[in-house]
């Protein structure tokens, strides 16, 4: 009976490294990518390739990485993950946010306009639920997004068809920064909240006459629960990786634009600051200290590079802006 026992220990023991191995090795993060650049037949860079393609090829590497997507599995080791999912939903939204803007207003010349079909119809796939596993799955439905925009990019790459457009023009990128923006404040604020922090009511500020439909506190205590600081950690770090390739992305196809504004060095600050965000986590676990202690706060540190993209996002905005 002993003998039994301790073999049975033995094999749980020799099954929880396994996993954990596993479980390491698909949690190593993907590499920030290189934008693609494409040129016509007379040499011209191809205007919208290298946005339409970071967002194809955000996507194909978060499904094809180290153990795919893994925000749907239901066995383990995945299910007992939570670092990597939070890190591909983060991605996940911003790729959700620049598909919305593409079709929106990168595709098209006017209000008045029609909005592009494959677009269309990318957008609404990749708002299937993260988390979805049964059918349709999370993933099928995500590479049928990757499909439709692929075919997007080969119409758009296409001096015959002229329907498919993307237009690299001052006003239509405001647009996005100005989601961006708000995706980028969202985080700063869940990031600080780790330490918990009294937040005044600021919901009406600026605005004599505004109302809302039902009165709210003038403060009230913030603070992230101790099981979740390393998921907004995460999640906020995929959202940074994906921004980040999308922002290198925007350099290439918006460099006319920028170069007439003047506002290269503001796009490259965002850059730096993002880049930031990606350096090598050498803690084995996220530390919430407080302060000036002893223990670091990883949130904290995430946020003040987060705070600083949304400060340098802000600066661009303004001088897109300018006439």
């Amino acid at each position: 009976m002993q003998m039994t026992w301790k073999k049975g220990v033995g094999a749980a023991a020799i099954v929880f490294v396994i996993a954990y191995g596993i479980s390491v090795w698909w949690s190593i993060e993907p590499d920030v990518l290189t934008p693609e650049v494409m040129t016509s037949e007379k040499g011209e860079k191809i205007t919208g390739y290298a946005t339409t393609s970071a967002l194809i090829n955000t996507m194909e590497t978060l499904l094809d990485k180290q153990g795919g997507w893994l925000s749907n599995d239901m066995m383990p080791p995945s299910v007992m993950m939570d670092n990597m999912p939070a890190f591909e939903f983060g991605a996940l939204e911003q790729v959700r946010d620049l598909a919305l803007i593409m079709r929106k207003e990168f595709s098209r010349s006017q209000s008045q306009s029609t909005a592009d079909k494959d677009l269309l119809e990318a957008h609404s796939k990749l708002n299937i639920e993260h988390t979805s596993w049964l059918v349709p799955s999370a993933e099928s439905e995500y590479r049928d997004a990757i499909k439709l925009l692929k075919v997007y990019r080969a119409r758009m790459m296409d001096p015959n068809n002229p329907d498919a457009q993307f237009y690299a023009r001052a006003d239509n990128l405001n647009e996005w920064l100005k989601e961006v923006q708000k995706r980028l404040g969202s985080m700063s604020q869940r990031l600080a909240a780790s330490v918990g922090q009294e937040r005044l009511n600021t919901d009406l500020a600026g605005d004599s006459a505004a109302r809302q439909s039902t009165p709210n506190l003038a403060s009230q205590q913030i603070k992230t629960s101790w099981w979740q600081i390393d998921d907004v950690f995460y999640e906020s770090r995929g959202s940074a990786w994906a921004l980040l390739n999308f922002m290198k992305a925007v350099e290439v196809d918006f460099a006319d634009v920028l170069k007439k504004k003047n506002a290269e060095v503001s796009l490259k600050q965002i850059i730096r600051e993002l880049e930031a965000t990606q350096q090598t986590v050498w803690s084995p676990m996220i530390l919430n200290g407080s302060g000036f202690g002893l223990v670091a706060n990883h949130s904290l540190v995430m946020a003040n590079y987060v705070s600083r993209a949304n400060a340098a996002v802000i600066d661009l905005t303004n001088l897109l802006s300018q006439g």
